[in-house]
């Protein structure tokens, strides 16, 4: 667990359910060994779907509150993972003079899918899964999850 960063930061378009999500994935695992938060190039508005699939899981959604790159109060990160082509351009911007790793994990935007609920929580329910796999594989815990 000593490899593991101090502080990381999740960023996408919005901060409305890629980036949630994994801050709170990785919240839930690691507790307060990591400092992790979550921005947005926007704040937007938290998605319903984002918050029931990680309730599956046993993962209070809920009470996040968005918000974008200007909104952070420090910008001292360890790593900042970009979640989509957008935040990963401001990321870049933002670290030009800071000495901080960056890590780009593409990930799909489910708020896309059309379709009945059952459509959209499946693909929510992917964006979830892919999330927890790649942040168990990049910051291993012994935790569980309620999957």
């Amino acid at each position: 667990m000593s490899d593991l960063p101090g502080a990381v930061l999740f960023a996408c378009s919005e901060n409305a359910l890629r980036s949630p999500m994994a801050e709170s994935i990785l919240k839930h695992l690691h507790g307060h060994r990591i400092y992790v938060d979550s921005v947005g190039v926007r704040a937007g508005e938290l998605e319903g779907f984002a918050v029931e699939v990680l309730d599956e899981i046993g993962i209070d959604l809920s009470r996040h509150r968005s918000k974008s790159f200007d909104d952070l109060e420090d910008e001292y990160y360890d790593l900042i993972i970009s979640l989509s082509p957008e935040a990963q351009h401001r990321a870049v911007e933002l670290t030009r003079t800071m000495a901080v790793d960056l890590e780009f994990w593409h990930t799909f935007d489910p708020s896309i899918v059309e379709g009945n609920r059952d459509t959209c929580l499946a693909a929510y329910r992917q964006v979830r899964d892919q999330l927890l796999e790649r942040i168990r594989d990049r910051f291993p815990s012994s935790r569980p999850l309620d999957t």
